[in-house]
């Protein structure tokens, strides 16, 4: 038999040593990691998802800015409250789906779903500490725009306020129907905490209208609720009337997919206990 350079493995023929440095035990190493990206398609994906979300939203922001024609002070306000606003959604939905993954990380899962708590409150919870960020990193967003580029969102916020309402809710939504597929496929979804908030960034158009979309993509666009409530953010910044039309579209899509979270969660969490997978979670 060869000499042994990995763990189970023989050395490959050709491979040389450096002192201290095994050759063999890198490569194995490299399988081991390639294996973790074949067995896990959540983790294959991973490696072309950013870089197309990236380009999907910096490249529909440049046909927009492209189009504009004397219009780079609202441009500006556009984007600064864009950047608000999307911050609000994700730290919202980041609230749930990553509180979630601190209780799988620290092994406490188990300990939190054996006592008498309920899926509701659980949820609950977590939902209030989403709003508690938000108050808090909101308002200092505010006041760095205001400070650093001269943007006061505040002259506006009784008008966004309704929008912010319909982004909160819709980030409850993600943030719930994250976490079930974080419980239900376990370590392999965790890289879904961040991902799916990103996944709807381009199709919301936060940072340019709607109308910059291919007329296939606008379809699907208008049936997101965080669609709508940029839409009425950039008519209120662009000194308009609060869009009701957007705010109620907002507010009948967000109750609907909030009861499709909390069911598509509550069964999950019993499948869950039934055949053990906060164990499988936590392992």
């Amino acid at each position: 038999m060869g000499r042994v350079g990995t763990i189970g493995a023989p050395r490959r023929a050709g491979t040389r040593d450096v002192p201290g440095v095994s050759a063999g035990r890198i490569l194995a190493l490299l399988q081991r990691q390639l294996y973790l990206y074949r067995r896990s398609l959540i983790r294959s994906l991973e490696i072309v998802y950013w870089p197309v979300m990236d380009l999907l939203v910096w490249g529909f922001l440049s046909v927009y800015v492209r189009q504009l024609r004397g219009g780079a002070g609202a441009a500006v306000a556009f984007l600064l409250g864009g950047m608000i606003l999307w911050d609000i959604f994700f730290r919202v939905q980041q609230a749930i789906s990553v509180s979630f993954l601190e209780d799988v990380w620290s092994r406490n899962l188990v300990n939190v779903f054996v006592t008498p708590i309920s899926t509701v409150e659980f949820l609950s919870a977590t939902m209030l500490l989403g709003v508690m960020k938000i108050a808090i990193i909101g308002t200092l967003l505010a006041v760095l725009a205001l400070a650093l580029y001269a943007f006061n969102i505040f002259h506006y916020s009784v008008a966004l306020l309704p929008l912010v309402l319909n982004l909160i809710v819709a980030a409850w939504s993600m943030g719930i129907i994250t976490t079930a597929l974080i419980l239900r496929y376990g370590h392999g979804a965790e890289a879904l905490a961040w991902a799916i908030p990103f996944l709807f960034q381009p199709l919301s158009a936060v940072f340019y209208p709607v109308a910059v979309l291919p007329r296939a993509i606008q379809r699907i666009a208008w049936m997101l609720p965080t669609t709508h409530a940029f839409e009425g953010m950039r008519t209120v910044l662009a000194g308009g009337p609060l869009p009701w039309g957007h705010v109620g579209w907002a507010a009948a899509t967000n109750v609907a997919l909030l009861a499709i979270a909390v069911a598509v969660f509550a069964r999950v969490m019993a499948t869950a206990r039934e055949l053990g997978l906060l164990l499988r979670t936590e392992g």
